[in-house]
């Protein structure tokens, strides 16, 4: 009899198949690219131009990697082609020896690494400076926070040459972590979440010593367990929140680190992940240990406004849609991506559609055959996102206009 693991596999090769074979209906894009190792973040930068026969955008991806001990790692650029709207895609052909769906400019590299930095260790994330995407900060295996001016670097290492050389070294944790947030708001304004129950808040423009290195501004300490994430409100300037293993979610203002403004148990497990949303200033989401996604109204901590049900394994990642107030994405160990729309919370089902899963669950991303560890939205195109799995794939894809058409006409029809 197979061992537990092997039947895992088998599984998960069946899934893979079925999904293969109906990605003609379920989606308008997909892009599938092997990365030689795998990367635990992924971010748009924000710039898009046209090619010149105007048959495909060029936009570019913030990747890191994750080696095996003895590799070096690096910190990744890429440029991604993503064919326009004038571009005809045959939508029944998903081809897997090229990874893409409908024949889209074939002969095109249409993911290609252009710049390679080296990193110290493996990047746990990197998060691009809203106002200057050229400064770039990463997380890694130690506790330093790194900063780089890509700009400042070769497009490649030079041979044999393995030595990471920061622009500047943010110090102030005593641990590794993941959580690492920009302000939207304070150009420079740095927030780090680290495993030594802290968050530290930086502001890149100070003044570094000797060695290139600079100190936290400030230290938040309330958590009783690793804090997995931190965020920036995007509203408030001063405001953002955090979560940890100690099933907590705090908000804080940064003129205060003395304590956290709210305090609350919001899951009954650890929480990974959380995401301000970026038209409401009220409402908030974060994803757990627990399987499930809250929803939350900043004004009363007390009550969570709804769970999303639907994962099977832990929620890594939780992200507002920057182009729909009620469109929500989580993505977990299950090799999943959810897409939820709150706007569907409480509608009518039928039982068939029930067993699918909850009305506000409007898509699945089953394309990943290995935990996905992050994804983002594209910030130029609705509706297309990128994510990254442990199985070395990133693909990018853009569910059927039909699914998410639905959804606006059924909003349409409410407005009247």
């Amino acid at each position: 009899m197979a061992d537990a693991p092997e039947m895992e596999e088998k599984i998960i090769n069946e899934e893979y198949k079925i999904w293969k074979k109906n990605t003609p209906f379920l989606y308008d894009l997909v892009l599938t690219h092997a990365l030689v190792w795998p990367s635990l973040s992924v971010q748009w930068f924000p710039d898009r131009r046209l090619s010149e026969s105007k048959e495909y955008s060029i936009q570019r991806l913030l990747l890191g990697t994750h080696t095996s001990p003895g590799e070096p790692n690096h910190l990744m650029i890429a440029e991604v082609r993503l064919p326009t709207e004038e571009t005809a895609i045959d939508p029944r052909k998903y081809d897997d020896q090229r990874g893409e769906l409908g024949g889209f400019a074939a002969g095109h590299g249409k993911v290609e690494i252009k710049i390679k930095i080296n990193h110290d260790g493996e990047v746990n994330r990197a998060r691009y400076m809203p106002q200057n995407p050229n400064v770039i900060a990463t997380k890694t295996p130690k506790s330093g926070v790194l900063i780089f001016d890509w700009t400042k670097f070769d497009s490649t290492p030079r041979a044999g040459d393995t030595t990471c050389r920061p622009n500047l070294t943010l110090t102030g944790h005593t641990k590794e972590g993941y959580g690492l947030s920009w302000s939207p708001l304070a150009k420079g304004h740095l927030l780090s979440s680290s495993e030594d129950q802290s968050v530290c808040f930086w502001d890149i423009n100070g003044t570094p010593n000797g060695n290139n290195e600079l100190g936290a501004l400030s230290k938040f300490q309330a958590h009783q367990g690793s804090v997995e994430d931190v965020q920036w409100h995007l509203h408030h300037e001063n405001y953002f929140g955090s979560v940890g293993d100690d099933k907590r979610l705090m908000l804080w203002d940064t003129r205060d680190s003395s304590k956290p403004s709210s305090n609350v148990v919001a899951h009954d497990a650890e929480i990974n992940c959380l995401s301000f949303n970026p038209f409401s200033e009220w409402v908030l989401a974060t994803g757990s240990t627990d399987k499930t996604v809250g929803l939350w109204d900043l004004r009363n901590l007390k009550q969570r406004l709804h769970t999303f049900v639907g994962h099977t394994n832990q929620i890594y990642q939780v992200q507002w849609a920057p182009f729909e107030e009620t469109i929500l994405a989580s993505c977990a160990q299950d090799r999943r991506m959810h897409v939820w729309d709150l706007a569907k919370i409480g509608a009518p089902q039928t039982p068939e559609d029930a067993e699918d899963g909850p009305p506000e669950l409007l898509f699945v991303h089953g394309g990943h055959t290995s935990k996905i560890t992050d994804f983002d939205w594209n910030k130029n195109e609705a509706w297309v996102v990128a994510s990254v799995a442990d199985d070395n794939i990133l693909q990018i894809w853009q569910m059927a206009e039909n699914i998410h058409n639905d959804f606006e006409d059924a909003d349409a029809m409410d407005t009247n």
